[in-house]
């Protein structure tokens, strides 16, 4: 089976920065892409940044030029750096990756646990 293993999420003061790491281990044939949701308390989850295998990026309007997304492929790891961090950031963030288990297969979506993020003072 294929797990999503994060960590680097913490409490920390609006202004300041936290690292995210997602590290995918298993079965895995090939990785299509990695990325972060987050889901903050009575809010649906939102996508806020991902990275395809190939390099490209995207990321939610709300965190652009706060935010980046960067990847290792010879780790199977997806970083999320979060810098000039707001209350509003505040919310469980859940490691995301599409995933091809076998050559012959098709891509299948994979969840980590998810990681409490707190900005406040």
């Amino acid at each position: 089976q294929v797990q999503l293993v994060e960590s680097g999420g913490g409490l920390v003061q609006p202004g300041g920065s936290l690292r995210l790491s997602c590290a995918a281990a298993g079965s895995i044939y090939s990785i299509n892409a990695m990325g972060w949701y987050r889901q903050a308390p009575g809010k649906q989850r939102e996508l806020v940044a991902h990275i395809t295998s190939d390099g490209s990026t995207n990321s939610a309007g709300s965190v652009k030029g706060r935010f980046t997304v960067s990847g290792d492929n010879a780790k199977k790891t997806v970083y999320l750096e979060m810098n000039s961090l707001k209350p509003e950031d505040t919310a469980v963030y859940y490691c995301n990756a599409l995933v091809r288990r076998y050559s012959y297969s098709t891509p299948y979506e994979y969840w980590g646990q998810g990681t409490q993020v707190t900005v406040s003072s």
